[in-house]
Order: structure tokens, then C-alpha cells, then sequence
């Protein structure tokens, strides 16, 4: 868990875990807003004064001040933020949860390119000739190679590397605004409203300005890494170096009235040419901090997504005994072949800047929605709410309108890429609430005398020691139909403990619970665990430990029941039984209900095994495939003849 202390080693952890992308925008925002228009006093200074009360509005206010106050036990980003108003009768608000984190996600593939093809093509001011997509290509495979080893090592080395960065960005600012002191004037929001409103084209050219604040969702999202206060102390430290540096190329600039950039870029521009290898090179480390962000961010959304039911089960490796170091290898694969595949596709980032931000607007729209709706719970006075609402929806939806130019360029791809996770989401949550609802569960207490008398029955052979089943029931009093059919009836199961293990996953990210209740003493016991949506189930970790706690207690004996061994102390075998359930052929259901169902069973085929993702023993695990009905066919005109 973080520390919300403020110390000089938070801070820097700080500035290497969140500022990589919101850092790194210099390399490109202003040749975005500049493009290949003439160089002239209201683009310079208009655009600079949008840049500067973007970042005051979107950045400091709506997210270091406002959102930042979401915070889910110390976590944050928008599935934390989701999770806090869970439990609300307003269950639409899964809608704006699924589309936000499906573009975030989607906003991976593009980010990592742009940040680093940006710096590498700084290589070209050099030499013209250099060939900058191999480098590219080659940093990003790397990047994605390291990630099962662990970023431990790595990471000890991101708060320098940002820490450099900041400086030199504030450095080289002031020594060019010092060249040009009149490009101050830009700190008036006058020049804003001059370009939008008077500018030919000057409101499309907020599509290029709100690239200046496109990391700001992981200042929220990395709030449990860091704390509050540390994320905004830190914050004006790389606020000030971001504006220093933004005006430093906007006194170039204005230097350059009446010319156009014929490919150069501003910021290599303020740098002293026999300071331009050293500049490359740590822009490129300080792209490859961000890249490395956002992929762990990734991973984080991906847990949290399968912990919430929004996403199926895939593998989960833990690198580093670090807690919240986790990583996904196919979607760190899938990133991998999608971050390549852009650079390919577009080849220099002047084309990814044309595309670039079209998604992540989408994302902080949703979280505005989700915002204003926990200000609400938190009984906030409603006319400062509905004024945030006003206030933020007309500047996100002017960002988005603007934006929505860059989808003939290229902006379409992360939007597909987001209506495909959107789909996988909806399916997979859509179809686990109609399993749910359409599971069968019975009485437990009317089945346990059939049970105590499966146990003593001498005709049947014994199957387990102890036989663990996971049940889905919420109820302690009742339990699902077909676990009830596996015992007794599908091929009896005799056993000297019965354990039902169910799994609540909680509102709270960190929860780590357990309850146990002795429906018959030491003969059928229920383990209710208690997790956070960022826990992951390790079902065979936490069962020992419940069990060695239990026979300390004296409430269990864990000891073999065949005599040779029980004299012996030797431990009694496990067994556990996983009802894997499939589409019964006989189903009929209304056409959405089918396309929902069919699309979660196709999901299941390529995610991960129930026995998997709970991190059971293979060799203690024992499948049973049960249909589900859920809707029974109608009953069938078969006549008898003789």
C-alpha cells in the first residue's frame, strides 16, 4: 500500500511511475498545432495560451483537484472509480465504466509510438538520412520483451530518468523565453479565445491542443502507487517544466513568423546543437519510462477487468515479489504486435499525431460521467456539481468534436480497437449476469441427510479425504442444483470433508478476508472469502493458509482417515471438483440472449480454465462438464404408436 507521506524518494517515484505520457507531449504538440501552416503571432500565441488553460482546466482541476478525491482506498483509476459506485441502484453506470477503460486500453497502442518515434526522429536533425522505423521498432520489442522478467531493476532508474527530463525541459525553456520575452502574453486567455473564435480552422486545432493533456487520466489511475499529496506536489514541479518548456518553443517560434516548419520540430529547435545527441538521448529514456507506464498500466486495467467480471480469465504471472507487479503475457504480446504494426502504418509521428487522442477523450468523458455521479453519493452540494457537469462536458465534448477530425487520418484505428474490447466486455459481463440469474440453486439444509448418509454408506467406495467444490452461491443457506447432482447422483462422491468455497469479490481494491461457517462440524464447512477486485484468487494460497489456521484452532483434522496413514500423520488427500459448464443443444432463448451466450462460450474457449485461474493444482482437479438450460425447450409432440 502506498504512503501518503511526503518525502523527496515519493516524490520521485512519482515523477517515474505518472508523468511519462502528460511529459512527454512537448515532443510533439505544438508541430501538431503548427502543422503546415504558415508560422504567425495568433497560431503561436493562441495555441500556447490553449495548451496552458488546457492543462490548468483538464489536468490540475478536473483530475489533480477533483478526481484525485475518488479515491477507493487509496486506489484510483476508472474501474476503482466504478467499483466505488457499484453497489448504486444506477446500474447504466457500467456503460460509461466498459467504454472508458476500452479506450484507455485502446489508447495503449498508440501511445508508446508516438512517444518514441517522436524522440527518435530527433536522430534526423543529425542526419538526415538515419532511418529512424528500425530503431523504433527495435526499442518497442525490447520494451515489451523485458516485461516478464520484471521492471523492478528498471524501474529504480524512471524517477532519475523523469527527474532529468523535467529539468531539461525547464532549462531549455527559459533560456529561449529569455530570447523572446514576449511570448508571455500567451499566459492571457484572450489569445485562446482569438484563435478558436476568429482563427480560420481555429477550433479544429484544439484536436492538436488536447495532446498536451492526454496523460492526464494516469495521474488518477497510478493513485495507488503514490498517494495523493505526492501526486500533487510533484504536479506543479512538472507543470511549470511543461509550460517553461511549451513557451520556450512558442519564442522560437514567434522567431519564425511567415515561414513554415518543413519538418523541423520546435523542440530540437530550442536545443544548442552540440547538445542535441545528449537531448535525444534522454527524451528516448524518458519515452521508454512513459511506454513502460502505460504497458503496466495495461496489465493493472486487465486484472481489475477480470476481478469486476468485465473481462475473461487469461494468465497471470507475478515477476517480482513486489506487490501489484503482475504481468499478462498475451495482452503484453498483443500490444507488442499492435504498438509495431502502427509504427508501421504510419510510419512517422507526424501521422500518429493526426490519430492520436481520439480514444483517450472518450475515456476522460466517461470519467467526468462517473465523477459527477460519486459527487452526488458523497452529498456534494448539487449546484457546484451540475456547474462541474456544464463546465467539463462543453470542454470535453469541444475536444471530442475536434478531435473527431482525425478519424479519416488514421483515428479509426484505436476506435475499432476499442469497439472490439468493448464488445469482449459487454459480452462476457452481459452473459455472467444471465448465468446467474438462470442457475438453479436448492435448499442446502434439505440436502444434507442425503449426504451425511452418502458418508456412511460402507456399499460405495470413498472418492476424496476432503472434496473442495467453488459454489457461486451468495446465500450460505442454498447452493447450486448441479453441485448438489455431482455429489449424489452424476457418479457419488463419498468423503470424509466436504468444503464449499465461495469468493466475493469487494468494492475495495486490497481486501484479503476470510469467514468460516461449520454447516455440519468437521464434516461440511463453507469458506467465504473476501477479495479486492485488484487481489488475484489464488485459491490454493489462501485455502492452505485457512487450513493451517484451522487445525491450529483445533477446528478441523486434516490427518488421512485410513488408518495406516492417520497413525502415520500423514495429511489427507484433496480433491477438488470444477463444474464447467456448457450450451445445452436444446436451449431456446430470444436472438440477443443467443448472440450474447454464443459470443461468451466462444471467449471461454481461448481464456483461461477455471482450475487455472484460480491457481489450482492440476493434479488435484477433477472437471465435470454440466449443460445450461436456460430457457427449456417446449415440450416435444412425440406420440407412441404400437
Amino acid at each position: 500500500m502506498h504512503s501518503n507521506r511526503i518525502t523527496i524518494a515519493s516524490l520521485l517515484v512519482a515523477l517515474g511511475i505518472i508523468y511519462g505520457d502528460i511529459g512527454t507531449s512537448p515532443l510533439y504538440v505544438l508541430k501538431a498545432i503548427i502543422g503546415e501552416q504558415a508560422i504567425n503571432n495568433t497560431l503561436v500565441l493562441g495555441g500556447l495560451s490553449c495548451v496552458l488553460w488546457t492543462l490548468t482546466l483538464q489536468t490540475t482541476i478536473k483530475y489533480v483537484i477533483l478526481t484525485l478525491r475518488a479515491d477507493n482506498k487509496g486506489e484510483g483509476g476508472i474501474f476503482a472509480l466504478y467499483a466505488l459506485l457499484k453497489r448504486t441502484k444506477k446500474k447504466w453506470l457500467i456503460i460509461p465504466a466498459i467504454i472508458g477503460g476500452s479506450t484507455l486500453l485502446a489508447d495503449g497502442l498508440i501511445t508508446p509510438p508516438i512517444s518514441v518515434a517522436s524522440a527518435v526522429e530527433g536522430l534526423q536533425v543529425l542526419n538526415a538520412d538515419i532511418k529512424t522505423i528500425p530503431i523504433i521498432v527495435i526499442i518497442l520489442f525490447s520494451l515489451f520483451a523485458i516485461q516478464q522478467f520484471g521492471t523492478n531493476f528498471v524501474g529504480k532508474f524512471f524517477g532519475p530518468v523523469m527527474l532529468t527530463w523535467f529539468s531539461m525541459l525547464s532549462v531549455l525553456g527559459v533560456v529561449s523565453i529569455s530570447q523572446n520575452i514576449s511570448v508571455l502574453k500567451a499566459i492571457n486567455p484572450y489569445y485562446a479565445y482569438n484563435l478558436l473564435v476568429n482563427y480560420p480552422q481555429g477550433f479544429w486545432l484544439l484536436g492538436a491542443v488536447f495532446l498536451a493533456t492526454t496523460g492526464a487520466e494516469a495521474l488518477y489511475s497510478d493513485l495507488g502507487h503514490c498517494g495523493k499529496q505526492n501526486i500533487r506536489v510533484s504536479w506543479w514541479f512538472v507543470k511549470t517544466a511543461l509550460i517553461l518548456n511549451y513557451f520556450g518553443q512558442g519564442a522560437w517560434l514567434l522567431g519564425k513568423q511567415g515561414q513554415l516548419l518543413n519538418g523541423e520540430n520546435p523542440f530540437y529547435s530550442i536545443m544548442p546543437h552540440w547538445f542535441l545527441p545528449v537531448g535525444i538521448g534522454i527524451a528516448t529514456a524518458a519515452t521508454i519510462v512513459a511506454s513502460q507506464a502505460l504497458i503496466s498500466g495495461s496489465f493493472t486495467l486487465i486484472n481489475e477487468g477480470m476481478r469486476l467480471n468485465l473481462w475473461p480469465k487469461v494468465r497471470i504471472k507475478y515477476p517480482t515479489v513486489l506487490r501489484g507487479q503482475l504481468f499478462i503475457p498475451s495482452i503484453n504480446w498483443l500490444l507488442c504486435i499492435g504498438c509495431i504494426s502502427v509504427v508501421f502504418y504510419f510510419k512517422e509521428s507526424s501521422n500518429m499525431e493526426a490519430a492520436y487522442g481520439l480514444s483517450i477523450i472518450i475515456t476522460m468523458i466517461m470519467t467526468t460521467i462517473l465523477l459527477v455521479n460519486y459527487l452526488l453519493v458523497k452529498h456534494y452540494p448539487k449546484p457546484l456539481i451540475y456547474t462541474l457537469l456544464f463546465v467539463y462536458m462543453a470542454i470535453e465534448i469541444s475536444f471530442l468534436i475536434a478531435n473527431l477530425s482525425k478519424f479519416p487520418h488514421g483515428g479509426w484505428v484505436t476506435l475499432v480497437i476499442a469497439l472490439v474490447i468493448i464488445s469482449v466486455m459487454t459480452v462476457w459481463f452481459k452473459a455472467r449476469k444471465l448465468l446467474y440469474r438462470y442457475t438453479e440453486f436448492v435448499s442446502l439444509k434439505d440436502n444434507l441427510p442425503l449426504i451425511q448418509e452418502l458418508g456412511s454408506d460402507k456399499s460405495i467406495e470413498k472418492y476424496a479425504t476432503h472434496l473442495v467444490y467453488l459454489t457461486s452461491a451468495n446465500n450460505p443457506d442454498e447452493i447450486e442444483e448441479k453441485i448438489i447432482y455431482s455429489i449424489l447422483r452424476k457418479k457419488p462422491k463419498k468423503a470424509d470433508i466436504y468444503w464449499l468455497i465461495h469468493i466475493d469479490v469487494t468494492d475495495e481494491p486490497h481486501t484479503q478476508e476470510f469467514s468460516v461457517n461449520q454447516i455440519i462440524s468437521k464434516k461440511i464447512i463453507r469458506i467465504d472469502l473476501r477479495l479486492g477486485f485488484r487481489e488475484i484468487p489464488s485459491i490454493n494460497r489462501y485455502f492452505r493458509h485457512i487450513l493451517m489456521e484451522l487445525e491450529e484452532k483445533n477446528e478441523v483434522d486434516l490427518l488421512s482417515r485410513y488408518p495406516s496413514l492417520h497413525k502415520n500423520h500423514i495429511a489427507g488427500d484433496f480433491k477438488f471438483v470444477v463444474l464447467k459448464k456448457y450450451l445445452a443443444l436444446e436451449n431456446e432463448f430470444p436472438l440477443f440472449q443467443k448472440i450474447i451466450l454464443n459470443g461468451y462460450f466462444l471467449l471461454k474457449e481461448y481464456s483461461l480454465s477455471e482450475e487455472k485461474a484460480f491457481g489450482l493444482d492440476a493434479s488435484n482437479v477433477k472437471v465435470e462438464q454440466v449443460p445450461v438450460l436456460i430457457a427449456p425447450p417446449k415440450s416435444i409432440p412425440l406420440k407412441r404408436i404400437p
